[in-house]
């Protein structure tokens, strides 16, 4: 256990920064997850895996990887990837180079959902985001966001690096 003169307790400007971080966690997600939901009936866990198998290489990426990238258990991911299955947007293959590993691959049908729904997604993260901050705001929470995620992540980076970076 560790003594009480050891624990490093917040100050009050920690205390706001650490609030200002548990609500921007809570409420941004419930933001873009009712905007997906009204606007094309997909939550934004679906939404975030169909955008990410649609940016991989071939429309093509390892289910384990996805999982990995967007912070789902392999069942959860199942569950997604099953729904967009239906859908007739994404189909599971059995991977050619490795076959212990089953890719999703985004069809026809899915690129034509993701550019269908990406300009909404992209609206209201805009309107979330970046119409509350000046430019110099948004690098900035940019670059303190990444040091955190890299510093919890378990893969140690930032999912998805910015292109032209």
């Amino acid at each position: 256990m560790t003594d009480a003169s050891e624990i490093r307790w917040l100050n009050e400007e920690q205390d706001f920064t650490w609030r200002a971080v548990w609500s921007l966690m809570t409420w941004l997600p419930t933001k873009l997850d009712q905007q997906l939901r009204e606007d094309s009936g997909l939550s934004l866990y679906e939404y975030y895996a169909l955008s990410q198998i649609s940016e991989a290489p071939n429309r093509s990426i390892r289910l384990s990887e996805l999982a990995g990238i967007a912070n789902m258990t392999l069942s959860h991911l199942s569950r997604v990837i099953s729904r967009m299955m239906k859908a007739g947007w994404v189909e599971r293959i059995v991977d050619p180079e490795d076959g212990r590993y089953t890719l999703g691959v985004l069809t026809d049908a899915g690129w034509d959902k993701v550019e269908e729904i990406a300009p909404g997604h992209v609206e209201a993260v805009q309107q979330a985001i970046f119409d509350q901050l000046t430019e110099e705001q948004a690098r900035a929470l940019g670059e303190t966001a990444a040091r955190v995620a890299e510093a919890v992540s378990p893969h140690g980076e930032v999912t998805g690096p910015p292109k032209g970076r």
